[in-house]
């Protein structure tokens, strides 16, 4: 057999090797890729681009001589030495060359640039990521992604013989055309053969005659027909595959300024882009609230410059109307994803406490609270000192036992460590400290 790979090198170079390298410096580059989110804008998030490594990663292993011992080297294009001459050191120091003179301090190497297709970048930036607790609940047909049997063919390859059928079929053949057996004509050559020895010739001639009409009886019908043969068959089937629906909900009131505003946006697109690489049957609702909630399109949720007051339940509200009208958790995988900057009116904080444990955290599989900051907000890098309203509220919904993620972010550079820490394999509903 002949295999001829007729896919493009990408860029004029090997394939082979392109992937080799990316398997071998793949931890690098992976570092590499996480590090350039923080300095891409919104529209360049899941584009492809170039990366830098230390171009000490790139290096290979080679076998090298040891110290010591006498060796000959060959010199190809040498017009000035002879075997045995003595080469003398270069004036001005070790180099031989007459570069521009450097500084007299430091040393080091330039990064190794990198650059990596969309689908290389999107493959590296969110490896190891997924939706926490998927297909807890009942499962739905999906596309077809698979085979099963489908009963038995006259016709098929050899490799799907199927060998018990094929002989039952033959055995039942020969039963209804009352084909011969083997052990019914050696008891007739038995007796033919008695025959003559006892001299009934009549007798012998008969049996001969017998066996001669049932051998030429066997013929006819073989022992394996081709009308006997039947292959196994197989069908696409649909593999059950779990649905769910993620909940964008974000606070877009006047108390979030435009910093924390891009905070929250940053952290849903990459949330969008996770989604919409890793699984095909996951919906996504955005919610958008002030004082009043309302569900939006991706556009709008992105670009809309609304505002107004801060009233909370007002979005999960709306949460709760959606669910019940599209999306039952009988059938679904209910998830939700709040960003919010931690204030809301103080009338509030009961409704919304009350919806959250009676109605919306009961349904969810998993909800993930995200609160931005000011960037010059003091305090640990990553994190805001102070406890807004929802987080005292979250933390004590924590503390009787329903499912709430909370982290806490401030900078640009925090959101993607903290994307990973909500949405990684495994991840917990653990606070942050």
């Amino acid at each position: 057999m002949h295999i001829v790979d007729r896919r493009r090198n990408p860029g004029g170079k090997s394939l082979a090797n392109r992937q080799r390298f990316l398997r071998r410096a793949k931890e690098q580059i992976q570092d590499a890729v996480r590090d350039s989110v923080t300095g891409r804008g919104m529209k360049d998030m899941e584009r492809g681009g170039e990366v830098s490594i230390p171009a000490s990663g790139v290096k290979e292993p080679a076998l090298r001589r040891a110290a010591g011992g006498n060796r000959e080297h060959v010199l190809p294009g040498n017009k000035d030495f002879a075997e045995g001459d003595r080469i003398p050191r270069p004036r001005g120091g070790s180099g031989g060359g007459s570069g521009q003179e450097g500084s007299d301090t430091g040393s080091g190497e330039d990064e190794f640039r990198f650059a990596l297709t969309q689908e290389e970048f999107l493959d590296l930036f969110l490896e190891d990521l997924e939706l926490p607790d998927l297909a807890k609940k009942r499962m739905v047909v999906g596309e077809a992604a698979g085979f099963r049997r489908a009963g038995f063919s006259s016709t098929g390859s050899p490799a799907n013989l199927a060998l018990g059928r094929t002989m039952r079929n033959a055995l039942s053949r020969r039963i209804a055309l009352k084909r011969p057996k083997p052990e019914a004509l050696e008891a007739l050559e038995d007796q033919a053969r008695a025959a003559e020895e006892a001299g009934a010739v009549e007798r012998a001639e008969a049996l001969r005659s017998e066996i001669a009409r049932l051998k030429h009886r066997v013929l006819r019908i073989p022992y394996i027909d081709p009308l006997d043969v039947r292959y196994r068959q197989f069908a696409p089937a649909p593999r059950p595959i779990a649905q769910a629906v993620m909940f964008c909900l974000m606070d877009v009131s006047g108390s979030m300024t435009e910093g924390m505003k891009d905070l929250a946006k940053r952290f849903y697109l990459l949330l969008y882009v996770f989604l919409k690489r890793r699984y095909k049957h996951v919906e996504v609702v955005f919610i958008r609230h002030t004082h009043e909630a309302k569900e939006v399109d991706e556009e709008t949720f992105f670009r809309s410059p609304e505002t107004g007051g801060t009233v909370v339940s007002t979005a999960l509200e709306e949460m709760r109307r959606v669910l019940a009208a599209r999306f039952s958790p009988d059938d679904w995988n209910i998830y939700a994803a709040q960003a919010s900057d931690g204030d809301n009116t103080a009338s509030d904080n009961d409704k919304t406490a009350g919806l959250l444990a009676t109605e919306i955290l009961p349904a969810c599989q998993y909800y993930a609270y995200l609160e931005v900051g000011r960037e010059g907000d003091h305090g640990p890098i990553g994190f805001i000192p102070r406890e807004t309203d929802l987080w005292r509220l979250y933390t004590a919904l924590r503390a009787d036992g329903l499912p709430i993620a909370m982290r806490k972010v401030r900078h640009r550079k925090d959101i993607y460590p903290v994307f990973r820490e909500l949405f990684r394999k495994g991840a917990t509903t653990e606070a942050s400290p």
